[in-house]
This record gives C-alpha cells, sequence and structure tokens, in this order.
C-alpha cells in the first residue's frame, strides 16, 4: 500500500445459502476498497467471527436459522461497537427494515444492489453516514409520515425470571395478537418473536397460547375487559 492510500474496509459475509454467500464474497474480491476477511452461515457464526476478527462491516442477510439476522446486529452493536452492520437481503418490508434498524443496522440494501452500491453503502457506514438504497429511503419517508403506532403495555412485574421484553410479549399473547401482530407492534423480526416465546414458555412451564394467557390473567399481568 503507498502512502496516502486508504486501507480496505475489512468485511465479514453473513448469509445462509452457500451459492449466495460464495457469490457475494466473490463480488466482493473483485472490487477495490474491500477486503473480505470472514464469511458466516447463521447469525450465531457472524457473532463470532466479528469477536475474532474485529471487522468493519457485516454484510448481514436476515433470515438465518439459529439467531436471524435481526439478534445478530442487536448483539454486534452492543458487544462489539466499532464493527457497523449493513443488511443485504431479499426483503425490503416494514417487517424486515425497520427491525433490523433498531437494532442497529446503519445500512439497508436488498440483494438486486451492484457491486458499486455495496461498496458506496460500507464506505458511507463508516463514515458516520447511513448507506441505504434509493427505494429503502423512499419507504423510511412513507412511514415517518404515517401516525405513529401504540407502544406495547409494560408490564411492571416479570415473573419467574422472565426479561422486560418476554413479558411484554406475553402480554400482547394475552390480548390475542398473532406472531406477525407482535413483531409489528414491538418492530422485531416474527423469528425473534418466536425465540421470545419459546424462552417464557420454557422457563415459565406454559405449553401453548391458552396456558399463556390464563398464565397472564392469573399473574395480574392483564386484566380482564371492564375492570
Amino acid at each position: 500500500m503507498t502512502e496516502g492510500e486508504k486501507k480496505p474496509a475489512r468485511v465479514v459475509v453473513a448469509d445462509d445459502q452457500t451459492v449466495v454467500r460464495e457469490g457475494i464474497v466473490m463480488l466482493l474480491g473483485l472490487l477495490p476498497g474491500v477486503e473480505v476477511v470472514g464469511a458466516a452461515g447463521d447469525g450465531e457464526e457472524a457473532v463470532r467471527l466479528v469477536g475474532e476478527l474485529s471487522p468493519d462491516v457485516v454484510l448481514m442477510d436476515l433470515r438465518m436459522p439459529r439467531c436471524d439476522g435481526v439478534e445478530a446486529t442487536r448483539r454486534i452493536r452492543s458487544q462489539y461497537p466499532g464493527t457497523q452492520v449493513v443488511v443485504l437481503t431479499t426483503f425490503a418490508d416494514d417487517e424486515s427494515l425497520f427491525p433490523a434498524l433498531r437494532a442497529g443496522a446503519r445500512g439497508y440494501l436488498t440483494k438486486d444492489a451492484g457491486g458499486d452500491e455495496i461498496v458506496r453503502a460500507v464506505e458511507s457506514v463508516l463514515s458516520g453516514d447511513a448507506g441505504l438504497s434509493p427505494s429503502i429511503q423512499r419507504r423510511l419517508l412513507e412511514r415517518l409520515s404515517q401516525p405513529e403506532q401504540p407502544q406495547a403495555p409494560v408490564a411492571t412485574e416479570a415473573p419467574d425470571g422472565l426479561t422486560l421484553r418476554e413479558t411484554e410479549v406475553l402480554v400482547l399473547i394475552a390480548e390475542g395478537l398473532t406472531n406477525q401482530e407482535i413483531a409489528r407492534r414491538l418492530h422485531v423480526s416474527t423469528a425473534t418473536v418466536k425465540t421470545h416465546i419459546n424462552n417464557l414458555f420454557a422457563k415459565t412451564g406454559l405449553k401453548d397460547r391458552a396456558q399463556a394467557v390464563r398464565y397472564a390473567y392469573g399473574k395480574g399481568m392483564v386484566r380482564p375487559p371492564g375492570n
């Protein structure tokens, strides 16, 4: 590297589809300004590689096994704040976009993005800007123009070792919301909601949603209509 030449951005690619992951790695290897230092097949591996390799940026898929991209992004931004996350996914719907941004992603691209667009997004997040495609920017503006959704109720007690988020999910189950509706209310992915439900069922010994409703009412976490 000559004096004054900018160091390439060190990147980890996370995608559960081997062909897609290898294709992205190959594409980035042909582009200036980027050095791929690792590749992960799921969110758990992505978090581990960030801890081992300290990359500048993770290109993060969202729909992955074991640990989805939203949860992996949240953990990376919490544990390794020096690493930025750019989502690179097939999905541009609200259920995917907003949970990822709330988890700490600084960029969001769809997989039809070209190599130059990916490099620009990486450079943008490293310079402190947002790396968003034009279509994603338009979607954000549309969302900001809509009325604010009411916040989910927050329980005052968390019995049986439940976390605050697990308690919120339990309350929303008792109110009759589906997993998709809970995800929209809490601005997380459906996969993250399922993880919270599995965790709270394990802690409380509940078997199904009907038992969860009775449990929530029995603990006084929600009140019957009219009370």
